[in-house]
């Protein structure tokens, strides 16, 4: 009959195993649990167990887990056991200590030789019982539980019996931890277009009559151009570059340059109201003529006063 008992629930197992060893929340582990048996059971006073067994659950959602254990008593070989339990664990799963009631039925398999059961070789029981678990790594757990057992065949229907339960389960697959989304980045700006700058030149060109340092009327309009970008740009200068023809002295034709560019600032400064130290002036000669100095068209392009402005301005949409 033991023989038989073992094999059937042998059988189970394996049949547990292979249809939930691939399920999240599987684990399995040994177990120790002291009974204390109803007098009534036994021929006179009582009777002690301590069986040692091995347990094989599901876990679901790590709230709740259906276990089935088998067992053997370790000393005095009187008695063996197979249990089906139904696990609900309370409180938040963050806890250190987890508590717990356990629902079940057992099954007590009573040696046949043994002289202590009045009432035959098997009884099944109703059980219930609070306990603690506690998650010792991500794999391991500790679980302790009390638990009484009601006899609910065989007769004695009055029997009730106690039990202090201890295991120690592996998870091969432990609930996986809760992941909280990060939310979502702000999205990025938008590129701000960089502007369109361009850059820009004003010349002035001022020439002379022969032999003269007089700045004529014509050239008002190069005058109030240079003026104008002055005013909007007040972080620029101007140098003014005073240059003769060949004719005359080296001497003289240094100073007459000199006097035509000084010229020209002096329109600058008491015509359009430029300020004298934004304004220098320098004097070439005749030394870097433009034109053939042989001819009266060429002579007359060399007496000149030259000035140039370069400023940059964002262009509007």
């Amino acid at each position: 009959m033991r023989k038989k008992m073992i094999g059937m629930i042998g059988a189970s197992l394996l049949a547990t195993t292979l249809t939930a060893g691939a399920n999240e929340g599987l684990y399995m582990g040994p177990s120790i649990t002291g009974y204390y048996l109803d007098s009534d059971r036994v021929i006179s006073g009582h009777h002690d167990a301590v069986v040692g067994g091995i347990n094989l659950g599901y876990r679901f959602f790590n709230d709740w887990a259906l276990e089935l254990g088998v067992g053997r008593e370790i000393s005095g070989d009187d008695m063996d056991v197979a249990k089906l339990d139904y696990i609900r664990w309370f409180g938040d799963d963050s806890a250190s200590w987890r508590p717990y009631f356990v629902l079940g039925v057992s099954y007590f398999d009573l040696d046949e030789d043994s002289n202590l059961w009045p009432d035959g070789q098997y009884t099944h029981q109703a059980s219930a019982g609070l306990g603690l678990s506690k998650m010792l790594s991500d794999h391991w757990e500790f679980r302790s539980d009390v638990r009484i057992l009601h006899k609910i065949r065989e007769g004695q229907k009055g029997v009730n019996d106690g039990a202090l339960n201890l295991a120690i389960n592996y998870y091969f697959n432990p609930p996986a931890p809760v992941v909280v989304a990060a939310p979502a980045p702000a999205p990025a700006p938008a590129p701000i277009a960089e502007p369109e700058v361009r850059t820009i030149t004003v010349r002035l060109n001022v020439e002379f009559e022969f032999d003269k340092a007089v700045v004529r009327a014509i050239y008002g309009d190069e005058l109030q151009a240079i003026a104008n970008a002055m005013k909007v740009h007040d972080d620029i200068e101007l140098v003014l570059e005073g240059h003769t023809d060949s004719r005359g002295s080296d001497q003289y034709n240094q100073s007459l340059s000199d006097r035509r560019a000084a010229a020209v600032k002096a329109k600058l400064i008491e015509m359009y109201g430029i300020a004298p130290n934004r304004v220098s002036t320098v004097g070439y000669g005749e030394s870097r003529p433009i034109a053939d100095n042989n001819t009266d068209e060429g002579r007359a392009r060399n007496r000149r006063v030259i000035g140039e402005l370069t400023y940059t301005e964002v262009v509007a949409d």
